[in-house]
């Protein structure tokens, strides 16, 4: 029997690409959930991290940076951040000291109609100074008045702590949403995939890292040891051709550095085989798509 007074809420975490949200989440939940680089469009899907306490549950999703779409999967992307609007119980908006104010009006136009609150986070003010920031906060206010406005560093873990108690105060009284022993709503094959992804997106350059996805076809944990297949899709034959390498180099750095955040993550040995396939166009198809977990209006 749950306890009186429990508090559990969904706490949504939205804002424009490369602003910091994922960093901010795996701060947030204490464990890295969502990879981070610093390219756009690192985040794809809609992710859950589950902070659990005998008093409360905080649900956070991170979300894909807002865009405007140029292909099917990005089309999917923007839904899922348009989708934190519709159940959040908190908002946080992430935006930064670096980025326009009027970058996504339309997006933003949305926030503001919002009758629920939100809490706006300017994020990386170890890069401007109080002048500025005081100057960002006041239009920030004229934009969003009814917003709470922290300016926070998530990577230097600067007013972290704020956010989280202001949080926690404004959660609503319910029993908890998940088991209380849950981190995420993920299986492990995400979290395998994702992890081979982030690594795609920080060692190939222009368009190769946004045109891949990676499939595990197979995940065999045994006692010693878990035994992961996962294939790397690719649109073309040239992008196959880069993504493994002059005799493989390419392939086997990417698999090497991977098989070692898996086995920080799960705490045991990997064995990690990779193979490269050409998926002509899989970012357009709404059935490749759809297999590959993006919701389809």
């Amino acid at each position: 029997m749950q306890q009186k007074n429990h508090r559990s809420g969904f706490v949504n975490i939205v804002g424009n690409p490369n602003v910091g949200k994922s960093t901010l989440m795996n701060r947030l939940v204490g464990e890295k959930i969502s990879i981070i680089t610093s390219k756009a469009q690192t985040t794809r899907h809609r992710i859950i991290g589950i902070v659990n306490n005998p008093d409360y549950q905080i649900v956070y999703s991170d979300t894909p940076g807002v865009l405007h779409p140029n292909y099917k999967l990005q089309e999917q992307m923007l839904s899922f951040s348009q989708s934190a609007l519709e159940d959040a119980d908190v908002l946080l908006y992430v935006t930064d000291v670096v980025e326009k104010i009027d970058k996504n009006d339309e997006f933003l136009a949305k926030v503001q109609r919002l009758d629920l609150p939100v809490l706006l986070l300017i994020n990386k003010i170890d890069q401007s100074n109080q002048e500025e920031l005081e100057q960002m906060v006041i239009k920030w206010h004229e934009l969003l008045p009814k917003a709470e406005i922290y300016p926070i560093s998530a990577l230097n873990n600067f007013s972290i702590d704020l956010v989280q108690n202001r949080i926690l105060e404004l959660l609503p009284e319910s029993p908890p949403y998940f088991e209380k022993d849950a981190l995420t709503d993920k299986p492990a094959r995400f979290f395998v995939a994702e992890i081979i992804r982030e690594k795609a997106l920080l060692y190939y350059q222009k368009e190769i890292p946004y045109s891949i996805e990676v499939v595990v076809e197979e995940f065999l944990e045994e006692k010693e040891i878990i035994r992961i297949r996962a294939i790397i899709l690719v649109e073309r034959d040239t992008q196959k051709g880069i993504v493994i390498g002059h005799k493989g180099e390419a392939l086997k750095k990417l698999g090497t550095t991977a098989r070692k955040d898996i086995e920080r993550f799960f705490e045991k040995k990997i064995f990690l085989q990779l193979y490269v396939k050409v998926e002509k166009d899989w970012r357009n198809r709404d059935n490749m798509l759809k297999s590959f977990g993006y919701r389809l209006d």
